[in-house]
């Protein structure tokens, strides 16, 4: 799956599983790991690790490589690699302690 069908694609299952306050960067100018960021928000631990576990599902679902997923054993924030789209699902807390969206935001 290309980037282009990737990216809408994650966006609809995050939404699907009912994850808060979906944002997308795209940071193909800042990082050379990835080229979008998709960060949302669960309610509860549970949920984020849910939110991740869906994601994962899908994504198989789909063949698309999971590269790596991390954080669903406390799931304050779970980390889905999917190359050109890094997905971070945190709760609100974690979301706030560390604003990923001033770090990678434009400036």
């Amino acid at each position: 799956m290309q980037t282009e069908q990737l990216l809408p694609f994650v966006v609809e299952q995050l939404e699907e599983i009912k994850a808060r306050d979906i944002v997308t960067l795209d940071v193909r100018e800042k990082a050379s790991f990835t080229d979008f960021m998709v960060i949302c928000c669960g309610n509860s631990s549970r949920h984020v690790k849910s939110i991740a576990e869906h994601v994962n599902l899908e994504m198989k679902k789909q063949e698309v490589d999971v590269l790596g997923i991390e954080g669903t054993d406390i799931g304050e924030w779970a980390l889905i690699d999917l190359n050109d789209v890094v997905v971070h699902v945190m709760t609100d807390d974690i979301r706030d302690l560390y604003q990923l969206e001033k770090l990678w935001a434009d400036e």
